[in-house]
């Protein structure tokens, strides 16, 4: 179910507020240029500046919106388990398909703890469950032997990785066999880890050029090597371009820009610098994506 292009969507706000027209707008036309799923409330949904409501209220319009078209893959990670698990129910009551958790930060639990609270969070909301390894923001490293040991409860089928060692990807495909999903974290890893077993990506870039990055999951789909290494070449000044800053300034500049939001973040997110806004403006022109 949850494998190809995935995209995490970005949270567009107007006068501080969520944008419901602009959002939904975003999900049809990812959802027209053939993504595979939609992923509301990650990081790059700016879940850590929305309220509890907002966050309830935007899953619930991705899933009205979507209308079973695509998979929903509702963010519902925490830090604290107990809400974590509320986040989880709500998603499964709202009717998501499945929940996207993120390691929990801050706290730098041990792996005994990481352990616990996604097995807790598992068994009191029994909805397929994504882990999301991102050490670099969470400071917590879900080693392959624990993402093993969670592999074998029912509801958890899968990881997104965005480790940035592919040495810890493999493991943890070795470790955790065909049946469990393993998708890229990072656009710039996509087809590094497809090679290797990878099902796929939850994607920044996506939510920008959404058709050519199916064009080039579906090459690698049909065997067409060459045809996908050069499709993922193409994209790679885009996947650098999203990542002058901390994501999601740059996608949500980037979507400004073209017209497709208006400009507008929660702080401690701000404007992107003049410099850095001004490279990613020129990549744009390059891909024809704007004037």
């Amino acid at each position: 179910m949850f494998e190809g292009v995935m995209v995490a969507i970005i949270t567009p706000f107007s006068d501080g507020r969520v944008d419901e027209e602009a959002f939904r707008r975003l999900i049809n036309r990812l959802i027209e240029e053939g993504i595979t799923a939609i992923v509301p409330c990650g990081t790059t949904g700016e879940s850590a500046t929305l309220t509890h409501e907002e966050h309830r209220t935007v899953t619930e319009i991705c899933i009205d919106e979507v209308k079973g078209r695509v998979p929903v893959l509702a963010g519902t990670g925490s830090n604290s388990t107990s809400e974590a698990i509320d986040l989880t129910r709500h998603a499964k009551q709202a009717g998501a398909d499945g929940a996207l958790m993120v390691s929990p930060y801050y706290n730098k639990p041990t792996q005994e703890g990481i352990y616990q609270h996604f097995k807790a969070v598992a068994e009191a909301a029994p909805l397929p469950i994504i882990l999301y390894n991102i050490p670099g923001r969470t400071s917590s490293l879900m080693l392959p032997e624990t993402i093993a040991r969670l592999a074998e409860i029912d509801n958890i089928v899968g990881v997104k990785e965005a480790t940035g060692d592919l040495n810890l990807m493999a493991r943890t495909i070795e470790l955790c066999g065909p049946e469990f999903t393993v998708v890229s974290g990072d656009d710039a890893l996509t087809l590094p880890l497809l090679a290797i077993g990878g099902r796929g990506v939850i994607s920044v870039a996506g939510q920008v050029m959404p058709r050519q990055m199916v064009e080039m999951y579906n090459a690698f789909k049909d065997g067409n090597w060459e045809d996908c290494r050069r499709r993922f070449f193409d994209l790679l000044p885009l996947f650098r371009a999203l990542f002058l800053e901390t994501n999601p300034i740059p996608v949500k500049t980037a979507l400004s820009l073209m017209g497709s939001i208006k400009p507008g973040f929660r702080l401690p997110l701000c404007a992107m610098s003049p410099d850095n806004e001004a490279k990613l403006r020129q990549t744009l022109i390059d891909y024809g994506l704007i004037q």
